[in-house]
């Protein structure tokens, strides 16, 4: 029953995140806000979700391969952020008006034309 209780409040925690994260891709004002709210926002709902998920089938094997499968997502998750922030900057992609853009004004002679 406690397990049943745990898995289901992991997985109803992972949702909301996944649902904050869904709104603030709507309401958020310029690209790179939406990139970085939809990022973490996402890793974290879906680690919660997963997490529920293996605690509910109780299983050492599925808590491995969960283990495996966050890994990758806490790898990849970040580095696909920013290689799409990047490009987006490259492709100059307009920021929000109140955005500082001081680093990245003295950043710019690095950026390929």
């Amino acid at each position: 029953m406690i397990k049943e209780i745990i898995s289901a409040l992991l997985i109803l925690l992972g949702a909301i995140f996944m649902l904050i994260s869904s709104i603030g891709m709507i309401r958020l004002p310029d690209f790179y806000i939406r990139n970085s709210a939809s990022t973490k926002a996402v890793v974290l709902g879906v680690s919660l979700i997963l997490l529920g998920v293996g605690i509910h089938y109780d299983d050492i094997l599925i808590f491995i391969e969960i283990f495996a499968i966050i890994f990758f997502i806490y790898l990849i998750s970040p580095l696909a952020a920013h290689i799409v922030s990047r490009a987006a900057v490259i492709t100059k992609v307009e920021f929000w008006k109140k955005t500082n853009l001081d680093d990245l004004d003295r950043r710019k002679e690095e950026l390929p034309d």
